[in-house]
């Protein structure tokens, strides 16, 4: 919305006339009133600098009455829409501002769902970055903590959550809900959720004598209850409650800890304190591989893990975003992997979370991990993979600098002094520097105020017995980002056994600093098939690998045991990218590998790269041969895995994704008909259904009728978004025509339509009919950014960048609006992160050529 945004001088200048340990908030919220607005009353209590200025926060249709210390205001004179003005402050204060307040569809503020099953409305909140406002008039930056006292009128059979224990009574047809008050929090994670939600009640007992037990809860929609698998989820929370208070040296520091799994949500869950909110997704109704269960977990350890870093110990300013999202990511991991069944889980990690930052890290873009925010919209453009993904890397490397003992025993130390207060990274750097007797100056310099990525390149000379004579690593730097870092990593050293295992023979950890580190622990040991530089990844960098190794990984890389394939992996995709490696030789490397790769997660991370190296990196002269060796293979692979096992849903959805022959596309159809012969032991279930229809449609071989049979036998929510999708996906003009006006010319999609729309209206099959809409594209962004809630703008955005013609034409027109373009910094941003991704594919496809 224009005019909403608050920068960080303005925090700062309004932090310097609160007292931030003053501030109470007393919430009224009437959620009885009607489908569009629900009232909202709150009382503000804060000291203050006497006879200064300052503002309330709040975004809402109507204010009707705003009184300051008992003198009624007048809305109009100080109202704005998104600020509630309040001069001539007393020492001590007392504001009441009684509005209307709109429900949201755009999963921000107080968002609003019609279950489509059963007709119930169900609410949920999401506040970050700054969505309080949407619901009650607030100091919304994170460094002026509060106590918060919700009392909430709701219909009389609905449940309604909060970050505190509550009791409720019924009056005549409802229900007045009262809740504990919070402990001082950030507005961002304080939460209201509200509706007919199902409940499960457990609880987590602790290790610790005499403590009384924590209550434990899981919400979900009613149509869902059946899908909600209470033990697993139980069993992953207690697990990472046990790990935490353990590695963490403090108790959870909340009353209760509630899951709610809502409808509709943008992300894959948020830390609201004591009421974490999930993506109701993670409820599986239908046959997912255990890679999904393992995402599911990671995702419960790192909000649980936030409960510690970022809403016990918060951050003063957004720049400091990065360490609240790291921190979880890499404690998540690190939980997962000694907590739980998944224990390979920094496998997953060197696949899925190091490649996101490897792409991220090398967009134009791309910024130092501590990076520069100077306003809200900064920050809502940096949830991104330097904030999550290389920040959860380097914090690795830093584990593995300082040593884990002294990591964590600072760790403790700062969660012991900062608790319930804000912090900055040096408040943290302060501690581990005290516990490791490391000077981390030079560290911090170099891993988190620059950007990029380094090159780590191994360089060996070996005599006529085969033992070497030499080795180093060398280390590079892009141009236009140059720092050259101190890593600690290790070497490994890999020899093929007699049954034609890759098996570590040795292991040499060292730092490597400068442009070129030379390793004489190794001057004469037998060179082995394969050196591996970053062994068990402790750093990160892009790695690379001496022609012996090359040659070894592309003929064995699923000899390798689970991690280091993982980092061949990694590496052999980052050398795709780099048009290294051609994306021919990327899809005989992949389909050489893969059936022998154990780690689900790993497996459908490397097919969904294998699949866009042929869309996107492939010469457009080679796509149709290797397209169709592409999913014969997969074919193959799906008819050979065991029936009804991960490893065979995982193959299938993959060749249905690149499924076009004659044939294939009649075996589709056949396994959407209910034909096990096909594929013995598949099971075609309700999301596989849609699966196998959106590929028919994509293709021409299914259209609206089917579509609508279709929604018939799955009327839900989930349903309905993936109807949304296939409509948008029809292969026609009129179809496309047809999405574009419901997704860019209309607002009338609530987010999750709006997503399921910009998803499915470009496909690789497509691309003609996508490309009359580069120009509108363009013309469209500014209007949209400047129109549209942030969230519904990054979809539109971002999803809609035409990546899928990849073509010179595309990438001219778009760097010719930028030249003249208008625009905000963070609309241009997720532009040129697009070109990005189309220049880089224009020199894949060019090496692709030369390959032959």
């Amino acid at each position: 919305m224009p005019g909403t945004n608050l920068t960080r001088d303005e925090a700062h200048e309004r932090a310097a006339v609160i007292d931030p340990s003053s501030v109470q908030y007393s919430v009224e919220l009437d959620l009885t009133r009607g489908e569009t607005t629900f009232g909202s009353t709150t009382t503000a209590r804060f000291a203050a600098t006497e006879g200064a200025s300052t503002w309330l926060d709040l975004i809402a249709p109507t204010v009707h009455e705003v009184v300051l210390n008992g003198n009624q205001l007048d809305p109009a004179d100080v109202f704005d829409g998104h600020r509630v003005r309040l001069d001539g402050l007393a020492k001590e204060n007392e504001v009441r501002v009684v509005a209307d307040a709109a429900y949201m569809r755009t999963g921000e503020g107080l968002h609003r769902f019609v279950d489509p099953v059963d007709d119930e409305v169900y609410l949920y909140s999401q506040f970050e970055v700054a969505d309080a406002r949407r619901v009650y008039a607030c100091f919304e930056q994170p460094d002026l903590k509060t106590a918060v006292t919700f009392t909430v009128d709701a219909p009389a059979h609905w449940e309604v959550v909060s970050n505190s224990p509550g009791h409720s009574r019924k009056t005549k047809d409802k229900r007045r809900w009262t809740f504990d008050p919070t402990p001082v929090l950030s507005t961002y994670v304080t939460a209201i959720v509200a509706g007919p939600y199902h409940v499960v009640r457990s609880e987590y007992a602790g290790h610790e004598d005499g403590r009384d037990p924590i209550p434990l809860a899981l919400y979900c929609r009613k149509s869902l209850a059946e899908h909600l698998d209470a033990d697993e989820l139980f069993d992953v929370t207690r697990r990472g409650f046990a790990f935490f208070e353990d590695v963490f040296g403090l108790a959870y520091p909340f009353a209760k800890y509630d899951q709610l799994f809502v409808p509709e949500f943008n992300a894959g869950a948020m830390e609201n304190a004591g009421a974490v909110t999930h993506h109701e997704d993670y409820l599986f109704r239908s046959r997912v591989t255990d890679a999904a269960y393992e995402r599911r977990a990671e995702t419960i350890l790192h909000e649980m893990a936030h409960m510690w870093f970022g809403d016990l110990v918060t951050m003063r300013w957004w720049d400091d975003l990065w360490l609240n999202e790291s921190f979880a990511t890499w404690a998540s991991v690190l939980s997962l992997a000694e907590s739980t069944r998944w224990t390979d889980a920094w496998t997953t990690f060197a696949v899925s979370e190091k490649l996101w930052a490897l792409r991220q890290d090398q967009l134009p873009s791309t910024h130092p991990i501590s990076a520069d925010i100077r306003d809200l919209e900064d920050v809502e453009v940096n949830f991104d993979g330097i904030t999550y993904a290389k920040g959860a890397s380097v914090l690795k490397q830093l584990v593995a600098w300082v040593g884990r003992d002294a990591f964590l025993e600072g760790v403790r130390a700062y969660f012991a002094e900062h608790a319930w207060g804000n912090t900055s990274l040096g408040d943290l750097f302060a501690h581990l520097e005290r516990t490791s007797g490391r000077d981390l100056s030079e560290w911090n310099e170099q891993w988190l105020r620059t950007a990029g990525v380094n090159t780590l390149r191994p360089v060996v000379t070996v005599d006529a017995s085969g033992s070497y004579t030499s080795v180093a690593i060398e280390q590079t730097a892009a141009p236009e980002h140059p720092t050259i870092r101190s890593h600690r990593a290790a070497v490994g050293l890999y020899d093929r056994t007699e049954d034609g295992e890759l098996v570590r023979r040795r292991r040499v950890e060292l730092d490597i600093a400068g442009p070129r580190t030379e390793i004489e622990e190794l001057r004469g040991e037998q060179q082995p098939d394969l050196l591996l530089v970053n062994d068990d990844d402790l750093t990160f960098a892009k790695i690379r690998l001496d022609d012996r190794s090359q040659q070894t990984v592309v003929k064995s890389i699923g000899a390798l045991g689970s991690l280091p394939r993982a980092l061949c992996w990694t590496a052999a995709t980052d050398m795709l990218r780099d048009a290294e490696l051609s994306a021919s030789s990327f899809v005989e490397l992949v389909l050489g590998g893969i059936e022998r790769e154990t780690s689900m997660g790993v497996v459908q991370h490397v097919l969904a790269s294998a699949r866009a190296a042929i869309d996107q990196y492939a010469w457009p002269a080679n796509r149709t041969v290797l397209s169709s060796r592409w999913a014969a293979a997969l074919r193959q692979l799906a008819g050979g895995a065991e029936p009804g096992s991960d490893r065979q849903l995982a193959f299938a959805r993959a060749w249905v994704a690149g499924a076009a022959s004659a044939d294939h596309v009649g075996e589709v159809r056949s396994l959407l008909a209910g034909d096990d012969s096909v594929l013995p032991g598949l099971v075609v279930d309700t999301d596989l259904r849609w699966t196998l229809l959106q590929r028919l449609v994509v293709l021409g071989a299914a259209g609206v009728t089917d579509i609508d049979a279709e929604l018939e036998r799955d009327n839900t929510a989930t349903g309905q978004r993936q109807a949304a999708y296939a409509r948008a996906a029809v292969p026609t003009y009129a179809a496309k025509a047809a999405a574009w006006q419901a997704a860019v010319e209309s607002d009338e999609l609530p987010n999750a339509l709006l997503t399921a729309t910009v998803r499915g209206f470009a496909h690789p099959e497509q691309r003609e009919l996508v490309r009359p809409y580069v120009q509108p594209y363009l013309e469209a962004v500014p209007r949209v950014w400047a129109e549209r809630t942030n969230e519904s703008a990054q979809a539109i955005v971002v999803g809609l960048f035409p990546r899928v013609l990849a073509d010179a034409p595309t990438a001219s027109a778009v760097r010719s609006w930028l030249e003249a373009a208008d625009v905000p910094d963070a609309a241009r941003r997720l532009v040129v992160e697009g070109l990005a991704d189309v220049d880089r594919a224009l020199r894949a496809q060019d090496r692709d050529r030369q390959a032959g």
